[in-house]
Formats: C-alpha cells, structure tokens, sequence
C-alpha cells in the first residue's frame, strides 16, 4: 500500500486536482468545522447576498461538532459526522471557493457534480475513531456563531490528520469503485 500523500490546508487547484478517489492523505494546516446549524447560516448569508463570516477560498470544513475540551486539552473529541446532510448546502460553498470537505458517508449526485465543476474534494475521516482524530488538532478556536456551541464554525490548526479521497474533482467515487472491484461477476 502507498504511503499517505502529506497535503496543506488551505488547499490550491493544482493540489485537489493531483488526488484521486482511494487516495489517502495526512493533512496539515488549516480547516475550519461546521454541521448543519452553521452551514444553514451560510447558505442564509449567501442567499441574501451577504457576505461570509470567513473568507472560503480553499478551505477545508470539517463536519465536526467537537465535545468540549478536558483539562489540558486542546479540543475533545471531533469525529465526523453524516455528510449528506451538508448535501444541499454544498454546491453553494463549493461555487465560492471551498476546496474540501471531510466527514463520513456518500454525497450526493449535486455535490459531485459541484466538486467537478468548482474543483473541490471530499475526504473521508474514520468514524468511531473522534479520541484519535482529537490527537492532530494542534489548535482550536471558535471563529462564529459561538452560540451554536458544538455546531460552531471553529478554526483547527491539523497536523497529519488522517483521511482518505472519497469523491475527487474528475466525479470519481470510492464506495461506487469498491463495489465495483469486489463484485463478484
């Protein structure tokens, strides 16, 4: 097996463009979280023409609702949460310069085509592993809607934050080209 492709967050074109679907990465750097209260809010802002509370030229969300940090902690434990939900609220973030998403689960065909179109990339982060995932945010900082609590948009600082190429920028998709490799003819 390959060894992770090491990858910095933000992301560029040409970096999103050079990962494939299977692909598995260590990223570094920045990624911001959100679920579905805070990507709710945005989409509001976008509707209204309004302009983001953040800047999402090829940033990374994270759908994440951390638990609050122990005595020592930087942040609690951050798994990954269902992605579809996210689904309608996507295209929009994509088509304004979101390069990535991570969480677990399959997206939608609009989300897909959003990707190809707007070159972004979704990773999939192991769910049932959120202690482990905890270990490479190295910072931690809530950047809006504080009230949301979990469902903040916080700011991580990551180093080798493990996750795999689920849907990359050419419409390719892991779970539709798993089944196929192992389906028996």
């Amino acid at each position: 097996m390959a060894e992770p492709i090491r990858i910095e967050a933000p992301l560029t074109e040409e970096v999103v463009c050079s990962l494939r679907a299977g692909d598995r990465v260590l990223i570094n750097g920045v990624m911001l979280t959100g679920r579905d209260s805070a990507h709710q809010r945005l989409f509001d802002l976008l509707e209204a023409g309004e302009p983001l509370p953040f800047d999402p030229e090829g940033q990374i969300i994270y759908y994440t609702g951390p638990t609050p940090p122990k005595p020592g902690q930087v942040i609690g434990s951050a798994g990954p949460t269902t992605s579809y939900r996210m689904d309608k609220f996507a295209p929009a973030l994509l088509a304004k310069g979101l390069r990535g998403m991570v969480g677990k689960g399959k997206r939608g065909a609009e989300v897909i085509a959003a990707m190809k179109e707007h070159k972004g990339v979704y990773f999939g982060a192991t769910g049932g592993a959120a202690a482990l995932i905890a270990k490479c945010i190295k910072e931690a900082e809530v950047i809006c809607y504080a009230d949301l609590g979990p469902e903040a948009i916080r700011r991580l600082r990551v180093e080798d934050f493990p996750a795999v190429v689920i849907n990359d920028a050419f419409g390719n998709d892991l779970y539709k080209d798993g089944v196929k490799q192992y389906r028996k003819e």
